[in-house]
């Protein structure tokens, strides 16, 4: 009998439009290839509504000209997370599936930052890639620094600040900006896909970058830039055994690798993150690529990755100095390129990746969450002491 999957996809994100394109490139389309799985699409859109319709298995659906007019065709669906996950069709004609494991493929806000993955742990069923925890701390640029300094893994100098921080005490601000080596990289914190990032090489630019970045999050990250740069990239999957990818680099022809370099130059086909800007593997030498896997795997379970993740480094070329830039806990298009090259199709990598949250699943079903007591009994009986 076949095994359902919900591939949940879209959401209130700057990163819509990519979450749809790795939720098909290589996701669904694997996934219908094995003949293994009854695929059920999940799409949330731009408002915040649940829709599900096994047409929109299919990518034209979403570049349809009349898109939107065939989305306010379609009835939304209600989501039922009781003890498992349900998709609820209301109405006279009501019809319900129940999802087995659910594969999420939000990018950004709502999704990748651990929101999707808190629902499915209280669905209790089992979902693909990393975990709440690793989710809501790897998506935030700051918090993912801090933890590894922590742990003596390598991060660029830099200084963060909120909005309300910001307005409050600009100048203070601006005079700790001043004591980094510039130029700096200025970035909202909980956004991926290189959206609102910007190179500030002199201080009547660094204002104009931050409220571009105070328009996407109320969190901005200002850190040095690495200027003798090789940049580089390194997929990781597994559990407890790690299993690597090629380390990629990416051969952008902008200053920085933006959202540009990563989906659409060379890439008219819409396959997913641009797989044609990249050197696989990495022309670097032996000692490097040694150290980039060895701080990969170490950050990857500092932070608690499960299923899959991509670190991403910055090489000082000069120096040999690697510095961990960021960790993405959903790859564009799972890096399926990457993987390809090292011998995994996108059909082995799914089921793979299956596999692993299953096993993960069934792990920690062995963990006791409730505790029994006879505390209600007692309650206004009698003066009870701490709380806590």
């Amino acid at each position: 009998m076949k095994k359902t999957v919900a591939v949940i996809f879209g959401g209130r994100s700057a990163e819509h439009d990519v979450s749809i394109i790795t939720a098909h490139t290589p996701i669904i389309q694997s996934l219908l290839a094995t003949g293994q799985f009854d695929v059920w699409p999940i799409y949330i859109a731009k408002n915040g509504s649940w829709y599900s319709d096994q047409a929109m298995n299919d990518l034209a659906y979403f570049k349809h000209d009349n898109f939107q007019a065939y989305l306010a065709r379609q009835k939304k669906v209600r989501i039922l997370f009781d003890d498992g996950l349900k998709i609820i069709w209301p109405g006279i004609r009501s019809k319900t599936v129940r999802i087995d494991i659910a594969f999420p493929a939000m990018h950004g806000t709502f999704g990748e930052d651990g929101s999707l993955m808190g629902l499915l742990r209280m669905a209790n069923i089992p979902f693909i890639g990393c975990d709440l925890f690793a989710s809501t701390v790897a998506m935030d640029k700051v918090l993912t620094k801090q933890v590894l300094a922590i742990e003596s893994i390598p991060v660029v100098p830099y200084v963060w600040f909120t909005k309300n921080g910001w307005e409050i005490s600009r100048s203070i601000w601006t005079d700790k900006i001043a004591k980094l080596n510039w130029p700096v990289f200025v970035k909202p914190v909980h956004l991926g896909s290189s959206i609102a990032i910007t190179k500030v090489k002199q201080n009547s630019e660094l204002e104009n970058a931050i409220e571009v970045a105070f328009h996407y999050d109320d969190k901005v990250l200002v850190e040095e830039s690495v200027e003798n740069l090789i940049e580089v990239t390194l997929p990781i999957m597994g559990n407890e055994e790690l299993r690597l990818a090629a380390i990629e680099r990416p051969l952008n022809k902008t200053e920085f690798f933006d959202f540009s370099d990563k989906y659409l130059l060379g890439n008219k086909k819409g396959g997913g993150a641009n797989s044609q800007y990249s050197e696989i593997p990495a022309d670097i030498d032996n000692e490097l690529a040694k150290q980039v896997e060895d701080l990969g795997k170490r950050t990857y379970r500092t932070l608690g990755c499960s299923g899959i993740a991509r670190v991403d480094f910055l090489i000082d070329k000069s120096s040999k100095q690697i510095f961990v830039n960021e960790v993405n806990t959903l790859p564009g298009s799972l890096y399926h390129h990457n993987w390809k090259k090292v011998g995994i199709s996108g059909v082995e990598l799914v089921t793979k990746l299956i596999t692993l949250a299953e096993e993960r699943f069934a792990s920690q079903q062995k963990t006791i969450y409730v505790f029994d007591s006879d505390i209600l009994k007692k309650a206004g009986d009698q003066k009870i002491g701490g709380w806590g």
